[in-house]
This record gives structure tokens, C-alpha cells and sequence, in this order.
């Protein structure tokens, strides 16, 4: 399990990856792994299949590669808003025989064509979930709950306040990390953390940066999460966005100069979307690696 204790006393440093496709072998993720292992992660988090239970097995599998072979602590996402609590609890099973000690609960979205199963309709009531499944283990073991927020704007959110009281559910029923969404204005992180910190959510929070290596993914990212975008961001954009190799050089020099700032000024810890790009990462890594062995600030934000 994720030693809270030992994170307190640096930056937080992670990574995400994702299941290959149907089409793709398995293994393709784990040569991935493979490199990103030698970039010292504090652990990698692997995002699961969102039909339902049926579409774990992959995401166990490559957790496991990720504690077994990588020598890292995993983070397996569980969605589970197509999830009955029958599914729910086969899943926490399948966790529990692989060792596996770290969840992200999510909601998770909705599958075109498919109707939500109906037990779980909020991230809370999940967590809760997953700890009252802990009070029938008998090995004693408990599994530490990360949560996922959004500095900006939830899309289905009415406000930013009410985005803050369902994280703060999250919280309260049991969730002890928590990763943000992508986002490029790192104002907009600032403003969200001082929210947290006034509602009393003062758990460890994790800025998301997914770098902005493809226009494509990036407009596509964009219409999902209502991420704000700075005008040098959208110069960037327009200046390179057609060109595949300027946009990845830039984008990646864009993620640099936010994780810069971000450290500079007390995160707790930065969650790299890596979009399976290992060669992105190690950019990224070989750029800011000397930030995360410097004692954090006394008053991190």
C-alpha cells in the first residue's frame, strides 16, 4: 500500500496509463511499464474497462505487472455507475486475490446504449461501499481510496460549490488522496485548493497534467472536462496544432512549465497523464526530476 507517511515528506510524483484495446495484446502496455518504471514514479494508476465487472481482467493484469514486475504501487480505477453491487463486490474480490491494496473510486460514465445498473449513482456511495466490504475481510487489510476532483467546473456540475460538497462526501465516507482532472491554467488549481482547504477537505490533492502533444486529443479532452484555456495555450494551439511534431515539442514544454509553477508554489503532487507515451514522459521527467527531491514547503497548498 501507498505509504501516506513517507509521501507527506516529498512531491508526489505518478503516472496513468490505460488498458490497450480489444485489438491490441496486453503486452504492449506492459513494454510501456517497462520504461516507465525506470522514472521513479511514487505509483502508476490504471484506468479499468467501463461496461462492468466483465471488463476487469485486463486492468488486474496490468496492475499486477505494475506491483510485480515494476516494483510500484498501483492504483486500479473502479467506475461504477454500470456497476450492481453484486458486480461491485466481485470486483473488490478480484483486487483483494491480486494483492491489490489502492483504489480510485469513480462514478464513471454512462455507456451509449446501456442504462446505469442502478446501486451506485455518486463516487461516495461507492467509497462507502468498498468500506463496509472491508469490515468482512479476513486478513485484516484495508484498501486506501483515492477520489478524483475537478479543479474547474464538474460538466454535469450546477456550480463550483456544489462540485466542492460531493467531494467533501467523497471524503467523509473514506477517501484519502485524491487526483485532479487534466487542466492548463494553473489558476484555476489555486482557486480550487483554496476552496478545499476552506470547506475542510485538507486530504493530499494531485494536479492533473496530461501534456498537449495532439490537437485531436487535446479538442476532444476539452469539450469533456470545460477546461479552461489560456491564451498562450490557445496561441500554442493554433501556432503548432498542425504540425504533429512542433505541437509535441511544445505541448511538452507547456506541461514542463506548469509542473514548474505548480511545485514552486507547494502541490502536494503531480499525476501525469501519460497517454501510454513513455517517451513523453521521460521528457517530462528528465526536465523536472530535481524538483521533486527538494523538501516540500511547510504550507502546501
Amino acid at each position: 500500500m501507498i505509504d501516506e507517511t513517507a509521501l507527506a515528506k516529498k512531491t508526489i510524483f505518478s503516472f496513468e496509463v490505460f488498458p490497450p484495446k480489444k485489438t491490441m495484446p496486453i503486452d504492449t502496455v506492459f513494454s510501456t511499464l517497462d520504461e516507465l518504471k525506470g522514472l521513479s514514479p511514487d505509483f502508476i494508476s490504471v484506468t479499468f474497462g467501463a461496461g462492468g465487472s466483465e471488463n476487469c481482467g485486463n486492468s488486474v493484469a496490468i496492475a499486477r505487472h505494475i506491483k510485480e514486475v515494476c516494483n510500484v504501487e498501483p492504483v486500479i480505477h473502479m467506475p461504477c455507475l454500470n456497476m450492481t453491487k453484486a458486480d461491485a463486490t466481485f470486483v473488490l474480490e478480484q483486487f483483494q486475490s491480486a494483492g491489490i491494496e489502492n483504489i480510485l473510486a469513480l462514478r464513471g460514465d454512462r455507456v451509449e446504449g446501456k442504462e446505469p445498473a442502478g446501486d451506485f449513482h455518486h463516487a461516495d456511495e461507492l467509497i462507502a461501499f468498498i468500506r463496509d466490504f472491508e469490515r468482512g475481510r479476513t486478513d485484516g487489510k484495508s484498501f486506501k481510496i483515492f477520489g478524483a476532483c475537478y479543479p474547474e467546473l464538474h460538466p454535469q456540475s450546477t456550480s463550483v460549490y456544489s462540485d466542492i460538497d460531493f467531494l467533501k462526501k467523497k471524503v467523509d465516507a473514506g477517501a484519502t488522496h485524491l487526483l485532479s482532472q487534466l487542466f492548463f491554467d494553473n489558476s484555476q488549481f489555486y482557486r480550487f485548493i483554496e476552496r478545499c482547504r476552506i470547506k475542510g477537505i485538507n486530504v493530499p490533492i494531485e494536479a492533473g497534467i496530461m501534456p498537449a502533444t495532439k490537437k485531436k486529443s487535446i479538442e476532444r479532452m476539452v469539450s469533456m472536462t470545460n477546461a479552461v484555456l489560456p491564451k498562450k495555450f490557445t496561441d500554442m494551439m493554433e501556432r503548432y496544432g498542425d504540425c504533429p511534431e512542433a505541437i509535441r515539442d511544445a505541448g511538452i514544454a507547456y506541461a514542463i512549465d506548469q509542473i514548474v509553477d505548480l511545485v514552486t508554489h507547494g502541490a502536494q503532487g503531480i499525476h501525469l497523464y501519460t497517454m501510454n507515451d513513455p517517451h513523453i514522459a521521460r521528457k517530462i521527467y528528465e526536465a523536472t526530476q530535481s524538483l521533486f527531491q527538494v523538501p516540500p514547503i511547510l504550507n502546501q497548498i
